[in-house]
C-alpha cells in the first residue's frame, strides 16, 4: 500500500485516494515525529493528574470519618459514571475531524456542528444530573448542606466529561499545546485549593471555588476552538445538529458506545460488589485507593500516547507503516518510564506510602499492592494498544472484545465470592481477567493498524 493512496476509514479499513479535503500539512508541533514542548506539558498535566489524585484521598482521609469519605467516593464514582454517555462520541468526533484536517474527508462544516452539539450535550447531562444528586441526597437523609456538598462534588467530577470532550477536539485540530497549558492551569489550582482544606478553608468554599475554575477554563477553552474553527460559536440548532451526529454516524455510535460502555463497566463494577460483599469503610477505600493508583498511572501512560497520536494518526492517513510502528514505541517507551518508577515505589515503600496516603482510614495489604504491580504492567499495555485502535477507527472490533471481557469479568468476580474469596482474593480474580484483556487488545493492535500490509 502507497503511502498516497489510502486513508482510514472508521472501522479500520481503508478506501482508496482521498483528496477531497484540504491539504495534510504539518501544523507546527504536530509535524514533528516528537514535539518536547508538547511532551513537557503533557507530562506536567499528566503528573498533576496522578498528584490530583492522591492529594484528595490524603486530604479526604483527614477531614472526613471513613464512613462518609465512602459516601464521597460512591458519590465521585456516580459522577465518573456520567462518561457512559460518551458511549464513544467523542472519539467518533477526533476521528471525523482528524481526517477533514489531514485530508481525508471534505471540508464540511457539519462536523464542526457536530463537535459542538456533542460538547452542548455533556454540558447539559452534567447539570441535570448534577441537580438529580442533590435530590437523591435529599431523600436518603443528607440534609440540605450535606446534599449541597455531595451535588457540588458530583459536579466538580462529572464536568471533566465536557473537558475531555474539548481536550479530543483541540488535539484533532493540532491545538494541543493551548490545551495543556489550560490543563497544568486547572491542575494547579484544583489541588491548591483542596490542600487549603487542611488549614481551614472549608469543604464547601472549596467546591463552589473548584466549579468556579471549571466555568472559566470552559469559558476560555471554547472561545478558543470557536475562534479556530473547530467549534461554532453559537448553541443555535442544536437539537438538529445532534440529531444529524447520530444519523450520520449510526454504526459508529453502537460500535463506539459497546466498547466505552464495557471499559466502563471493566473499571467500576467492583464499586457495586466490594461495599455488598465486603462492606462499607476499609474495603471500600482500599479498593478505590487501588483504583486511583491505576487510573494516575493511566493518566501518566495515556499522556505518551497522546504526544504520539499527532503522528500516529498522520502516519496511518498517509500508510507509512514505519513511522506508524515508530511512534507506536516510541508511546510505549514514554509510558514505561511513569509505569517502572510507580512500580518501583508499591515494590519497596508501598507500606509507608499508604499509611501516609490513607491514615487511620484503612491499611492497605501488601499482597493487593503486589497485584497492583501486575494491573499496571498489563494497564500500560493496554492502554497504548487501545490507544491506536480507537484513534485510527477500529471500533468494531475492539467492541466485540470489550462484551468478552465484560462477561469473563463478572463471571470470575462472582465465583470467587461465591467460594469465599477474601478482597483480596477478589482483585487477583479481576487481575488475571485484565491481563487475558490487554494480551488480547495488543493482539488486535498487531492484527490491525500495526499489520504489514500489501
Amino acid at each position: 500500500m502507497s503511502a498516497a493512496t489510502s486513508q482510514p476509514m472508521i472501522d479500520g479499513s481503508s478506501e482508496g485516494p482521498a483528496g477531497s479535503g484540504p491539504a495534510a500539512k504539518p501544523e507546527g508541533a504536530s509535524g514533528r515525529f516528537l514535539s518536547i514542548p508538547y511532551l513537557l506539558l503533557r507530562a506536567t498535566t499528566a503528573g498533576g493528574g496522578l498528584v490530583g489524585g492522591f492529594v484528595q484521598t490524603f486530604v479526604f482521609a483527614r477531614i472526613l470519618d471513613p464512613e462518609r469519605f465512602s459516601v464521597f467516593i460512591l458519590v465521585g464514582t456516580l459522577g465518573i459514571a456520567l462518561w457512559l454517555s460518551d458511549i464513544g462520541l467523542v472519539k467518533i468526533i477526533f476521528v471525523r475531524l482528524r481526517a477533514w484536517l489531514l485530508g481525508g474527508a471534505p471540508q464540511d462544516a457539519g462536523i464542526v456542528r457536530h463537535a459542538t452539539a456533542i460538547v452542548i450535550l455533556y454540558f447539559i447531562l452534567g447539570i441535570v444530573c448534577t441537580v438529580a444528586c442533590f435530590f437523591g441526597a435529599l431523600a436518603f437523609g443528607a440534609g440540605t448542606y450535606g446534599s449541597l456538598e455531595l451535588a457540588l462534588f458530583f459536579l466538580f467530577t462529572a464536568i471533566t466529561l465536557v473537558w475531555f470532550a474539548l481536550r479530543n477536539i483541540s488535539l484533532a485540530v493540532d491545538d494541543f499545546i493551548f490545551f495543556e497549558t489550560m490543563e497544568v492551569t486547572r491542575r494547579t489550582l484544583h489541588v491548591g485549593f483542596m490542600l487549603a482544606t487542611l488549614v481551614g478553608l472549608s469543604l464547601m468554599a472549596f467546591l463552589v471555588i473548584a466549579n468556579v475554575i471549571w466555568l472559566a477554563l470552559f469559558a476560555v477553552t471554547i472561545s478558543r476552538l470557536a475562534r479556530k474553527g473547530a467549534l461554532t460559536a453559537t448553541v443555535a440548532g442544536f437539537p438538529g445538529h445532534l440529531l444529524s451526529f447520530f444519523r450520520e454516524n449510526k454504526k459508529e455510535v453502537v460500535s463506539g458506545g459497546t466498547y466505552a460502555v464495557n471499559e466502563f463497566y471493566l473499571y467500576n463494577f467492583a464499586y457495586a460488589i466490594v461495599p455488598v460483599a465486603y462492606g462499607l469503610g476499609a474495603p471500600t477505600i482500599i479498593l478505590d485507593t487501588m483504583f486511583k493508583v491505576v487510573r494516575g498511572a493511566t493518566v501518566l501512560y495515556s499522556a505518551a500516547a497522546d504526544v504520539a497520536l499527532p503522528r500516529q494518526t498522520r502516519a496511518h492517513s498517509e500508510g507509512d507503516r514505519r513511522s506508524l510502528v515508530l511512534a507506536t514505541w516510541m508511546a510505549a517507551g514514554l509510558a514505561s518510564l511513569p509505569g517502572i518508577v510507580i512500580c518501583m515505589a508499591l515494590a519497596f515503600f508501598s507500606e509507608p506510602m499508604f499509611k501516609i496516603l490513607l491514615g487511620n482510614s484503612a491499611v492497605m495489604p501488601q499482597a493487593i499492592s503486589n497485584l497492583m504491580i501486575v494491573l499496571l504492567i498489563a494497564n500500560l499495555i493496554q492502554t497504548i494498544s487501545n490507544f491506536l485502535l480507537i484513534h485510527t477507527g477500529y471500533f468494531r472490533v475492539i467492541a466485540r472484545l470489550s462484551v468478552l471481557v465484560s462477561v469473563a469479568a463478572t463471571l470470575v468476580a462472582g465465583i470467587s465470592i461465591v467460594a469465599g474469596a477474601d478482597l483480596t482474593g477478589f482483585i487477583k480474580a479481576f487481575v488475571a481477567v485484565y491481563v487475558a484483556s490487554a494480551l488480547s487488545y495488543m493482539t488486535l493492535a498487531l492484527r490491525g493498524p500495526l499489520a504489514r500490509k500489501s
